[in-house]
């Protein structure tokens, strides 16, 4: 009719009936021009039944149902916005009193701070960045600026490697505290603080350089599309992320392993000599050093399979809310040492020697939980 009809007051109802409907729908127009180009623009996608689809669409033209192959993306759709939505909230929660232990840190108790608070406290920028980046994507990639989608995807990719490293140094530095011990290291501080902010910068800048970083489009099962600015390339996302994720894993968890192992031991020790600690104790041992090694971040590798959605949600909620445990954790330990640590070092100039509370192994694994503090 050559009539352009659009952004009608009440949607046009469309049921599509068809047996054995294998994959993703989504409904879908044409306006007639050109070349066929299918876009999801101005239609709701509804699933009735496994053989019924029903489109609600706000303008009159050429539709059909599109059938995407049965995916990951596909099978998380159903699911993608009750996961944004735990997402969302976990990091504005993390982002809220991460800023607050920063704040107390900075204007409060930073002349106290140990070597091991420093680690921590820079673990918390990391996260700090990870998380602000992270809620302010969706807006900036809704805006249409090419420029600042490239920025946003690059601080969160950046933020996001740079807690990766810190989670090594935070291993690094209960190997060389509990196993070690005894460790001599010239400028030990700068040096792990170059490290754990320096050594992410050649991986987003080789990215940025061949275009990595462009807008994303996901789309739910209801029809709503969600879009975020990350890198669009999965050969780079896996080895870049998945890859350096996993060697930071097998270090932290082969650390992690160790120092159970030392606990268990000392444990028997201390047993007979009437030193048992209390269940309590050990199991706020254990889970401070997932949360310290980054531990929580491996429920990624179970996405497979009927653990898919489960781990899912399991990794959405343990991840986003990482900032709220950590900052209970560093409320707990100034509450019950009022500042003072088990790991504060010997230095001489630029020399930092670090060591145990004292020299018996026994006594060491006795303090694993204050030196994680």
């Amino acid at each position: 009719m050559g009539a352009n009809i659009a952004n009608l007051t009440n949607n046009i109802e469309i049921t599509f009936t068809h047996k054995d409907l294998v994959g993703g729908p989504s409904c879908t127009s044409w306006n007639g021009k050109g070349n066929i180009e299918w876009t999801t623009s101005g239609c709701e996608t509804e699933m009735i039944n496994s053989s019924s689809i029903k489109c609600s669409c706000s303008h009159l033209t050429f539709f059909a149902v599109l059938m995407s192959p049965v995916t990951d993306a596909n099978a998380v759709a159903p699911y993608l916005e009750s996961l944004t939505l735990i997402s969302s909230i976990g990091c504005g929660i993390s982002v809220f009193f991460l800023a607050i232990a920063l704040f107390i840190h900075f204007l409060l108790r930073k002349a106290k701070s140990n070597q091991a608070t420093k680690i921590l406290i820079n673990m918390f920028g990391a996260l700090f960045l990870l998380n602000v980046s992270f809620l302010s994507n969706e807006s900036v990639a809704n805006s249409g600026d090419k420029n600042a989608c490239v920025f946003i995807a690059l601080l969160m990719h950046y933020s996001m490697l740079t807690t990766f490293t810190w989670f090594f140094i935070q291993a690094l530095h209960m190997y060389l505290w509990l196993i070690r011990q005894n460790v001599s290291i010239a400028n030990y501080m700068r040096k792990i603080t170059v490290l754990g902010w320096g050594f992410s910068s050649p991986a987003v800048i080789a990215v940025v350089s061949v275009g990595g970083y462009n807008k994303v489009t996901l789309t739910a099962s209801s029809g709503k599309i969600a879009q975020m600015c990350w890198i669009t390339n999965p050969f780079i996302h896996y080895i870049l992320n998945t890859g350096y994720y996993i060697f930071v894993f097998i270090f932290t968890i082969g650390i992690f392993i160790t120092i159970l192992t030392r606990i268990i031991q000392s444990r028997h020790i201390r047993a007979t000599e009437g030193k048992r600690q209390t269940f309590r104790k050990q199991l706020m041992m254990v889970l401070s050093l997932f949360l310290l090694f980054g531990l929580t971040w491996a429920v990624a590798f179970f996405s497979y399979g009927p653990m898919l959605i489960p781990s899912y949600y399991i990794f959405c909620a343990l991840n986003s809310f990482q900032g709220f445990f950590l900052f209970l954790y560093y409320f707990h330990i100034h509450k019950e040492v009022a500042g003072h640590f088990s790991d504060d070092p010997k230095s001489s100039g630029s020399i930092s020697t670090i060591v145990p509370p004292n020299n018996t192994n026994n006594n060491a694994e006795e303090h694993v939980y204050d030196e994680a503090r």
